[in-house]
């Protein structure tokens, strides 16, 4: 039996222009999502797909960013990223440095997520804790920063966080947890929603353990401390 042909000239081009093809795919289309999602709701993120599969189901209402009561966006800015407003490129830089402190000493890095960072996640990125996906997160997060206002980042950050088992976003969360409308959440209820927010399969803003009321109550008196870090907001 002969040896195999070598590729032809024309073969090579081929799979050189799938590669390329592929490679502009890869940094383009993110790209493009974000302008359209800046101005477009969004009706599914990754994880509501994820979640589907694993048979929570989806409740997801989107709304606009003023039909959402001002006290959630204070609540998860007390509790996610005080910085929020003051923030460049979605990053907390003194944080991440800390982070980098920390893995130098051989620890575990705690995570310095903002939620510029938890926004490119939530709409693009299923979850996980790799490094290669935090460092698509990272390429995400400044071109989210950039082309989107503080206000569209909270907007669609609110319309797509995950509150509980297959909710998703301020209006299904307050119909499911309170039974009225986002716009009509109060300090206390914003602030249990927020607490929920690190573990929402396990926590339950409508029946919040001690540990959880307690740390809804350091959100509310954050809230009063930060005065002008949430101007960004209104």
């Amino acid at each position: 039996m002969g040896a195999l042909p070598k590729p032809t000239r024309s073969r090579k081009r081929r799979f050189g222009l799938i590669v390329l093809r592929v490679a502009v795919g890869l940094l383009f289309g993110p790209l493009l999502l974000i302008l359209l999602f800046r101005f477009v709701p969004v009706p599914i993120t990754p994880l509501m797909l994820l979640r589907l599969a694993q048979g929570y189901g989806m409740h997801h209402e989107w709304v606009p960013y003023d039909r959402i009561s001002p006290a959630l966006a204070h609540a998860v800015v007390a509790s996610e990223d005080n910085l929020f407003c003051r923030e460049t490129l979605g990053f907390d830089w003194n944080a991440l440095a800390g982070q980098m402190m920390v893995m130098g000493e051989g620890e575990r890095p705690r995570g310095a997520s903002t939620i510029t960072m938890q926004t490119a996640r939530n709409l693009l990125l299923l979850p996980g804790r790799d490094w290669f996906r935090k460092a698509i997160e990272a390429w995400l997060t400044p071109q989210i920063a950039l082309l989107w206002p503080k206000r569209r980042v909270l907007e669609v950050y609110l319309n797509s966080i995950e509150f509980g088992p297959g909710i998703y976003g301020a209006e299904a969360a307050s119909r499911r947890f309170f039974g009225h409308t986002a716009a009509a959440l109060t300090r206390d209820q914003a602030a249990r929603l927020a607490v929920v927010l690190p573990d929402p399969l396990a926590w339950s803003a409508a029946h919040p353990t001690p540990y959880l009321r307690e740390r809804a109550a350091v959100i509310e008196r954050r809230i009063g401390q930060l005065g002008p870090l949430l101007d960004c907001t209104r």
